[in-house]
């Protein structure tokens, strides 16, 4: 990293240096006595873009799209929520923009397909099942996998992994993106880090008597170990 740096810098530094000597070059043969002032901004707003283009393109390499955009979500959405705005408004806010990552889109597809017609309480809580079970060491690390992992959501086709499409003009998308978003970013209370399980009100997987219940929402009854 510390190398991939310097390169940069040394970059936008020479480019600087050769711009600049070849400005004073040319004042030197300028016969006029008035300072090309205007100029010499100019070489200097070039350069400076310039060093920053260096230096962002060092840096920006290194940083996780993902973790830039929960960043972002995050103050915003405490920003507003200080202003009181309702979860309803806040899945709407960020129910669009850039797209999502891959590893972001799983969690959404999971959200809309599993709890969509769920509260966004609910939806929130969903996605955060996944985001603890990829954190927690027990099921695989990345988003993608957990919710491919065989026998686990309803929806995924446990021999190749695949599931429905999603309707992106719907509603229930927009609102299965923004839920995403908050969920990954903290940006709402809902269960804790150590609720792994859940399962809807009209089954009853024996599974489930070995758990400590932590929560209803809505038709989903969530567990932790």
């Amino acid at each position: 990293m510390t190398k991939l740096l310097s390169r940069g810098l040394a970059a936008a530094m020479g480019s600087f240096m050769l711009t600049f000597g070849a400005g004073a070059a040319s004042a030197q043969a300028e016969t006029s006595a008035a300072p090309k002032i205007s100029e010499v901004q100019r070489t200097v707003t070039a350069t400076t873009t310039m060093f920053s283009n260096a230096v962002g393109s060092v840096f920006g390499a290194q940083l996780d799209p993902t973790q830039i955009d929960a960043a972002r979500v995050a103050r915003e959405a405490a920003w507003l929520r200080t202003a009181g705005w309702p979860l309803y408004a806040l899945a709407d806010r960020f129910g669009t923009g850039a797209q999502l990552t891959e590893e972001a889109n799983c969690i959404a597809v999971a959200v809309y397909h599993e709890a969509r017609g769920e509260s966004l309480e609910g939806q929130i809580a969903v996605a955060r099942v996944i985001l603890n079970r990829a954190a927690s060491g027990k099921y695989p690390p990345s988003w993608c996998d957990t919710v491919k992992q065989p026998w686990q959501f309803s929806f995924v086709n446990p021999r190749t992994g695949r599931y429905p499409s999603v309707d992106e003009s719907s509603a229930s998308w927009r609102k299965a993106v923004g839920v995403t978003r908050l969920a990954i970013a903290g940006a709402y209370p809902s269960v804790t880090e150590d609720v792994l399980w859940y399962h809807a009100t009209y089954v009853s997987p024996s599974w489930g008597r070995r758990l400590s219940r932590a929560d209803k929402i809505g038709t989903h009854i969530f567990y932790r170990a």
